[in-house]
């Protein structure tokens, strides 16, 4: 007799061989005709761009027929200026009955297969999200939850060292701690409090924003049977590594957690190298004291499953802001580090030279979870400020998405409110203006200068800021401006990849990231953003193309298009999950 633990692993490897299967690959099709190759809502806007297109007519048929169930007439012609390719729009979001399809161009070109219905991203949001419970650190990964990519524990984190540059009297180099758990941070191994920053920000904002949404949603972990919502489960696991990163004597919070240098291409069970955490910063110190901040509210809805963790996440924060306000200036130069101590450290900087924005944020959260005045007098320079599009070392405008959040809340803040209203709403302007006029139609195409290393996280760091402009104004039209960037993100795009592992025809199949590289699985780990198109190229990798909209390398080595990274794969879960809890509210389903 099968097992309940063995019949659920078996049926979640059968879901996710499902992934890679592509069961709905049409016959001859081409990646020429660029479109969402998961699938688009009933009464959502439907556009795919061709690319070469013949001009005429254009039909909707079921992927082994020819039959018309839709016709229409592609656009004219658009040159684009950064590619070079004649493009042609075909707009067929009259067509709104649930199915399964290809579009056929005048040529007889073939598209890769797409669905119509409702929830149709609910599979990329569960993807998405559950990748987190694949980078967990310090844990073994059963087939019962993680199918053909079980693994065993890596990275216990018990016996980590302080690094000579973060050595104090009451720790010094030398000193073991114990500080396991959390994500692994990209393609490597290593942990970062400020990229957590941002990602812990993103998730918890998602689960703020959409609370009852995010309480029926289920990714599949271990966590998944008890009274927390999935999301938070997940960000549980990184908040309490998190937690051990800050130091109990002074209430400075370590930089990272790391290698001296990057492990090899191999899998966690077989790195052996020492691990230590480095250096204390301001930057660290003040993502620390945002996300336990806003973690502290959150959690204190849930007593009874978390004791006293609302408490201990509000004490860790204010004790983390205290240091940052005596400690202004500390700022993580790694070079300077290697140039002091031994030994020397290599892995991923994240070395943000100016932490005003920070600042903000980390006032913002512990303004809205405490009220205290000194808080709010922290706001007052950053508060009339243009908004800027959120990265690992923009962080401010995470602070202006919750204050807009609790304005209601927040009568002090009331002189101050429609100046931030009109900010936000001015950044979602200028990424939503005129882009049904370039050839992909999509806000992300508008400008080169979007195309740049984590160029996907700008993409969907956009549709966050439609989202909230949405939010703040009930104007529908953000709502589509933001999908035609999900819409890049899952193919309609010059490359003609669908940027998510598993989900979609043409898909990443070599990311740089050990994880995927190492288990010798043929298909990657579902559910992963990778970086996109980066014009930079700094990995030195052969690029197929050199333009900003195509420079991208399906190819391991290419850690500046195609590695993975928590704080990229954030943005895509608030949007695609933003969008199937707004589907109805958007008029995208009937």
């Amino acid at each position: 007799m099968l097992t309940h633990q063995f019949l659920r692993a078996l049926l979640l490897g059968a879901a996710t061989l499902g992934l890679y299967s592509q069961p709905l690959l049409a016959q001859n099709a081409t990646d020429s005709i660029r479109l969402n190759q998961v699938g688009f809502y009933p009464k959502a806007p439907k556009v795919a761009a061709l690319v070469g297109a013949k001009p005429g007519k254009f039909s909707i048929t079921a992927p082994n027929s020819a039959r018309p169930l839709f016709t229409g007439t592609t656009s004219a012609e658009q040159h684009s200026q950064v590619t070079g390719e004649n493009v042609r729009v075909a707009d067929f979001s009259a067509f709104t009955t649930p199915g399964t399809y290809v579009l056929r161009d005048a040529g007889g070109r073939v598209s890769y297969a797409f669905k119509i219905q409702p929830r149709v991203h609910e599979g990329v949001a569960r993807a998405a999200l559950k990748s987190y419970y694949y980078q967990r650190v310090s844990t073994p990964l059963p087939a019962q939850y993680a199918g053909r990519w079980s693994r065993p524990l890596g990275h216990p984190d018990t016996q980590v060292m302080v690094h000579a540059s973060a050595a104090t009297t009451q720790r010094p180099a030398g000193t073991v701690l114990s500080a396991p758990r959390g994500w692994y941070d990209a393609g490597d191994y290593n942990k970062y409090i400020v990229n957590s920053g941002i990602t812990m920000g993103t998730l918890f904002s998602l689960y703020e924003d959409f609370p009852e949404y995010c309480s029926k949603f289920r990714e599949e972990v271990p966590e998944s049977a008890n009274a927390l919502p999935d999301v938070l489960d997940e960000a549980l696991w990184n908040l309490r590594w998190m937690l051990t990163m800050q130091d109990p004597n002074d209430g400075g919070v370590y930089h990272k957690l790391t290698n001296a240098a990057f492990d090899g291409m191999e899998m966690p069970v077989q790195t052996t190298k020492p691990r230590y955490v480095v250096q204390k910063s301001t930057a660290a110190a003040l993502d620390f004291a945002a996300v336990t901040a806003q973690a502290s509210r959150i959690l204190k809805q849930f007593p009874r499953q978390l004791p006293g963790l609302a408490d201990s996440c509000l004490q860790a924060s204010v004790r983390a802001w205290q240091w940052a306000q005596a400690n202004p200036q500390v700022l993580y130069r790694q070079a300077e580090i290697n140039k002091q101590v031994d030994p020397d450290i290599s892995t991923g900087e994240y070395g943000d030279q100016d932490v005003r924005d920070e600042q903000l944020w980390a006032a913002a959260e512990l303004y809205v979870t405490t009220r205290q005045p000194q808080y709010y007098q922290a706001l007052q320079p950053a508060l009339t400020e243009a908004a800027k599009l959120p990265s690992w070392n923009q962080v401010q405008e995470l602070g202006y998405y919750t204050l807009a959040r609790f304005q209601s809340q927040l009568p002090a803040m009331a002189q101050q409110w429609p100046t931030m209203r009109k900010n936000i709403l001015a950044l979602a302007d200028e990424v939503k203006a005129g882009y049904e006029q370039q050839p992909y139609q999509t806000a992300m195409t508008k400008s080169t200068a979007n195309f740049i290393w984590g160029s996907n996280a700008t993409a969907a760091n956009q549709g966050i800021a439609l989202i909230q402009a949405y939010r703040l104004s009930g104007d529908k039209q953000y709502l589509r401006c933001a999908l035609t960037n999900l819409d890049y993100l899952l193919g309609r795009n010059a490359t003609g990849y669908s940027f998510v592992t598993g989900y979609g025809t043409k898909t990443p199949q070599h990311p740089h990231h050990r994880l995927s590289e190492a288990d010798g699985i043929a298909q990657p780990l579902p559910g992963f953003l990778v970086g996109g198109p980066n014009p930079g190229r700094q990995d030195g990798c052969q690029y197929p193309f050199k333009d900003a909209e195509r420079a991208y390398a399906d190819a391991v080595c290419s850690y500046a298009s195609n590695e993975v990274a928590i704080n990229w794969n954030a943005p895509l879960v608030y949007l695609v999950v933003a969008m199937e809890a707004l589907q109805d509210k958007a008029g995208f389903v009937k």
